[in-house]
């Protein structure tokens, strides 16, 4: 059974565990909603407003309009924007989180923080035109946090949000800004999203999905602020082994899985499970605390610290089913409402931590930035109690696990190609896409999808784009996709690298003191850390005068799913990646919005959608857009 729904070993061998325990899991959930709704698969159900619900006759038999008059393709557009809405707004007020905390630490009123990087606090302040001379560190801190918390208030609509503005090429903000999708204010985006598909408002297709790009480089420039400010203030991430699967959980310990995707409380919890490490071992458990990580939370504190990959988004109730979890610690986005049910079926301790995620079946241990340690204390404790209740018997922890080398962002890049030429780090990398040795480059993102066998399509595609020479990204839980099944290594690099990939992987690596190649797959951090791989590609477009469109470049959700990948798929998009989907979006139902997403956009950004659900074929056509975009630099 468990074959067809994961290539996780792991996986395969715990959900036998669920189904003699009577545990459902989210493959039996996604089973028992079959057939699913053909309507909602294409996007033209419309429930705006309580005239309805209505819905559009794909066939042209029935009703072509919905009560008010909307056709397919107006309901089409306005559900696809709302879901970008929803996506910006999540990402965003990630954001807003560590921009408002690291305020507070400006002004000394967060003693849980300090600034752990202050070069690119300085780098910063000076790419947001703020003067550093002279100032202390706090003072430039609550500088740098009040002009970025400026992007969500600015009420100037022509006055574009800074952090969109400054990090991409001035032909590409000129192009947003030409088309009035470059947004002013991340918070006024995302209202503008929802005012205008409210009843009775914008019913132009094209218009409305123009409202879904900006909305979009809304997301973008939430994302890039969230992933700077949190380097400046959790440390830049650097090049460190660890390793990811089940097989991280330990018996002896007292496990602690961090899950989500804001780091703020995780970055407490890791230090505070160092410092009460005999805490654990006075409870009688001799390996003390074991903290690993879930979905994004735990690329947030693996690429910085470390810290073991458990599993990834699809398959995060496994590791209660390993009998041995004490505690899963959540945050925000993208956790299931299902661990509160499966962790009452064993002693686990679910914790909610935010006053905006709260679980049935869960405890929850509010945490604010002000009480960030008595918070990681208290959930540590909670887990030394689970201890005392864990069965012996019912512990079963698959020993699966890969190595895996993470912790590339673009100052981590930007460091190895430096040891090749110090002078000028980015020659190195662009001599090699010229030569041939580097065909191009991808950029693996996005989630999992129970309608894909998980993981199965990231590992087909890093294999066949590796095989022809492409420089592979990663992030999010493609990340951990590609860390599970052991492509975040030396050896992954000299089994499916391609012989020009293989050698550029291996002089940077070797220049760098790593007596091999640098893994297959450069793992870049959680998925609102996309925005690292776009500041590589703005400097190697700035290097070569071109905009970002005319790069052999290209990014891929094999298994998107959620509305925050719909946003950063459009936002890649908007930036002029051709981007591949590996899961079918909901909008067939709209000719005129297929066409337009997947053909006429190219025309305005010169990005556009790729789908296909075969990863073979997805590789042909990811590696044939590579090649016309090297023809088109003529190389």
């Amino acid at each position: 059974m468990s074959l067809r729904f994961s290539i996780d070993e792991a996986v395969q061998k715990l959900l036998p565990v669920a189904e003699k325990d009577k545990i459902q899991t989210v493959w039996d959930r996604h089973k028992d909603q079959q057939p699913q709704c053909g309507f909602g698969k294409m996007g033209i159900c419309c429930r705006i407003c309580w005239k309805g619900p209505c819905r559009v006759d794909p066939f042209g038999k029935g009703a072509q309009r919905g009560i008010c008059g909307a056709d397919a393709h107006t309901i089409v557009a306005r559900n696809l924007i709302r879901g970008i809405a929803a996506g910006a707004a999540s990402h965003s007020d990630h954001g807003r989180h560590i921009a408002l905390t690291m305020r507070e630490v400006g002004k000394g009123n967060a003693s849980a923080y300090t600034i752990k990087d202050e070069e690119k606090l300085k780098r910063i302040a000076q790419r947001l035109g703020i003067d550093w001379e002279g100032k202390s560190i706090r003072e430039l801190t609550k500088e740098v946090a009040d002009a970025s918390l400026e992007d969500y208030s600015r009420q100037d609509s022509k006055i574009p949000c800074r952090w969109a503005e400054l990090t991409m090429t001035q032909e590409r903000a000129a192009k947003l800004k030409q088309w009035d999708v470059m947004p002013h204010n991340i918070d006024a985006a995302v209202a503008e999203i929802m005012s205008r598909t409210h009843v009775g408002c914008d019913a132009d297709p094209v218009n409305i999905l123009l409202g879904g790009v900006k909305g979009a480089v809304a997301d973008y420039t939430g994302m890039y602020l969230s992933t700077e400010l949190s380097d400046a203030l959790f440390g830049t991430p650097a090049p460190t082994v660890t390793e990811a699967n089940l097989g991280v959980i330990k018996e002896d310990a007292i496990n602690i899985a961090v899950h989500g995707h804001n780091p703020l409380l995780s970055e407490v919890v890791c230090d505070a499970a160092a410092m009460l490490n005999d805490l654990a071992k006075q409870a009688g458990a001799p390996g003390g605390f074991n903290i690993v990580g879930v979905c994004c939370t735990g690329n947030e504190v693996m690429v910085r610290h470390g810290v073991p990959l458990a599993t990834n988004y699809l398959s995060q109730e496994m590791p209660i089913l390993t009998g041995a979890l004490e505690a899963m610690v959540v945050d925000v986005q993208c956790i299931m409402p299902s661990l509160g049910a499966i962790a009452q079926c064993f002693h686990t301790q679910l914790i909610t931590t935010m006053s905006t995620t709260k679980i049935p079946g869960a405890t929850h241990v509010q945490f604010d930035k002000e009480n960030a340690v008595e918070s990681a204390r208290k959930i540590l404790e909670l887990a030394v109690d689970a201890y005392q209740r864990r069965d012996p018997k019912r512990v079963n922890i698959p020993q699966v696990k890969e190595k895996a080398i993470v912790g590339f962002s673009a100052e981590a890049v930007i460091g190895a190609l430096s040891q090749l030429d110090a002078h000028d780090p980015l020659q190195p990398l662009l001599d090699n896409i010229v030569n041939g040795n580097i065909q191009g480059i991808c950029l693996f993102a996005g989630c999992n999808s129970t309608n894909t066998l998980q993981d199965r399509s990231f590992v087909e595609l890093a294999k066949g784009l590796a095989a022809h020479n492409v420089l592979l990204l990663a992030t999010g839980c493609g990340a951990g996709a590609l860390a599970k099944h052991g492509l975040m290594t030396q050896e992954a690099t000299l089994a499916y690298a391609g012989d020009g990939l293989k050698a550029v992987l291996t002089a940077i690596g070797q220049a760098n003191g790593l007596n091999g190649p640098l893994p297959l797959v450069l793992h870049m951090g959680s998925c609102v850390d996309n925005t690292r791989a776009v500041s590589v590609a703005v400097a190697i477009a700035q290097k070569l005068g071109v905009d970002l469109d005319r790069l052999p470049l290209v990014a891929s959700a094999p298994e998107a799913m959620s509305e925050k990948a719909v946003a950063i798929g459009t936002w890649a998009v908007a930036l002029g990646l051709p981007t591949h989907l590996g899961t079918v979006p909901q909008v067939l139902g709209s000719q005129v919005v297929t066409e337009v997403l997947t053909e006429k956009i190219k025309d305005i950004t010169g990005g556009y959608f790729i789908v296909e659900t075969d990863p073979e074929e997805a590789v042909k056509k990811l590696f044939a857009v590579i090649q016309e975009k090297r023809a088109g630099l003529n190389l």
